[in-house]
């Protein structure tokens, strides 16, 4: 298993602190079973192989990612931001539950900002940079 801690802006971290988004309770694993994300009190969880496409992406705006998970009412889709520069996007083959408790909502993407988005795409596909 790799965890991945999320790259916390200054201003991200006071946003997300009255929500429960913490460096201590923010974090993404991937392993053999899949990817588990926590962001604060909101969880996701998928199997690689439902994972269709990743891309970097970034230039998020302040007020529409900062502080708790956001939902999308363009696409539905979840963020999950730390800082407003650097994320990863993921696609899914088939939509997750992840704001909601009862799992009603469901989202067909997820964007999430780990301290080292290349390293987490890397070890997505297979390939986990090595330690030096």
């Amino acid at each position: 298993m790799t965890r991945f801690e999320f790259a916390f802006s200054r201003a991200y971290r006071i946003a997300g602190m009255p929500f429960g988004v913490t460096p201590r309770t923010t974090w993404a694993t991937l392993d053999d079973d899949g990817l588990f994300v926590r962001f604060g009190p909101w969880r996701l969880r998928t199997t690689v192989d439902n994972i269709a496409r990743a891309d970097l992406s970034g230039g998020f705006a302040f007020i529409k990612t900062a502080g708790p998970a956001h939902l999308s009412l363009a696409d539905r889709g979840i963020t999950f931001a730390t800082n407003g520069a650097r994320a990863v996007c993921l696609q899914f083959h088939r939509p997750v539950p992840a704001i909601d408790p009862g799992g009603v909502i469901l989202h067909p993407n997820a964007t999430l900002t780990p301290s080292d988005p290349e390293a987490f795409l890397a070890t997505l596909e297979g390939d986990p940079p090595s330690v030096s």
